[in-house]
C-alpha cells in the first residue's frame, strides 16, 4: 500500500474519530438538557396536585363560613373569583409547565388568591363561634397541611428550574439548547410582596 494512501485513511479514521466524539457529546448535551428539562416538568407535576387540592377545598370553605359571615359578601366574592382565576391558570401552566408567561401568569394568580384568603382569615377572627365550628376546624387544618406541601413542592420546582436554566445557559451546552430550541425555564414565586407568605390558617 502506498504511502500516500496510508496517510489518506490514517486522516479519514481521525477525522472519523473526531466527528464521532462531537456526536457522542452533542448526544450527551441533549440527553442531559431532555432530563433536566424532565425533572422540572414533574416538580410542576407535583405543585399541580396541591393546587388542585386547594382550589377544591376553597368552596367547601366558603360554604361554611358564608352563613356567619353574611355582612362580608365583597370579601367571600373576592376569594371566589381569585380561586376561579388562579384554577385557569393553573390549567394553562399544567398543560405547558415550559412556558414562561404561563408560569408568571400563575405566580401572579395565587399571589392574588394568597392575599384575597388572607384577608378572609382576618375576617374571619372577628366571629368566635365560626372559629369553633368543628368543620372549619377540619378544613382549616387540611388547608393548612396543602399550604405546606404546596411550600414544598414549589421548592422542588424551583431548585429543578435552577439547574435546567444553569445547565442551559453554560458552554458548549448553550449552543445546543439554542440549535434546539430549549427555552428558558420560569421559577414558581409569588411575586407581590404583601402576598408572599401563604395563608395562615389558624382555629385554635
Amino acid at each position: 500500500m502506498e504511502a500516500g494512501t496510508v496517510t489518506l485513511l490514517v486522516v479519514l479514521g481521525v477525522g472519523f474519530v473526531v466527528v464521532l466524539l462531537l456526536v457522542m457529546i452533542v448526544a450527551s448535551m441533549y440527553n442531559k438538557l431532555v432530563a433536566l428539562r424532565n425533572r422540572f416538568k414533574n416538580g410542576f407535576a407535583q405543585i399541580d396536585v396541591q393546587l388542585k387540592r386547594r382550589y377544591d377545598l376553597i368552596p367547601n370553605l366558603i360554604e361554611t363560613v358564608k352563613g356567619y359571615i353574611k355582612h362580608e359578601r365583597e370579601t367571600l366574592e373576592a376569594v371566589i373569583t381569585a380561586r376561579n382565576l388562579a384554577a385557569s391558570a393553573e390549567q394553562v401552566a399544567a398543560a405547558n409547565p415550559e412556558s414562561a408567561a404561563a408560569i408568571r401568569n400563575l405566580s401572579g394568580a395565587e399571589g392574588a388568591l394568597s392575599g384575597a384568603m388572607g384577608r378572609l382569615f382576618v375576617v374571619m377572627e372577628a366571629y368566635p363561634d365560626l372559629k369553633a365550628n368543628q368543620n372549619m376546624m377540619q378544613l382549616g387544618e387540611e388547608l393548612s397541611s396543602t399550604e405546606n406541601k404546596v411550600a414544598f413542592s414549589r421548592q422542588s420546582f424551583n431548585d429543578a428550574v435552577m439547574s435546567y436554566n444553569t445547565y442551559r445557559e453554560s458552554f458548549p451546552s448553550n449552543l445546543i439548547a439554542g440549535t434546539f430550541n430549549f427555552s428558558e425555564a420560569q421559577s414558581f414565586e409569588i411575586e407581590v410582596e404583601a402576598e408572599r407568605e401563604a395563608p395562615k390558617v389558624s382555629f385554635d
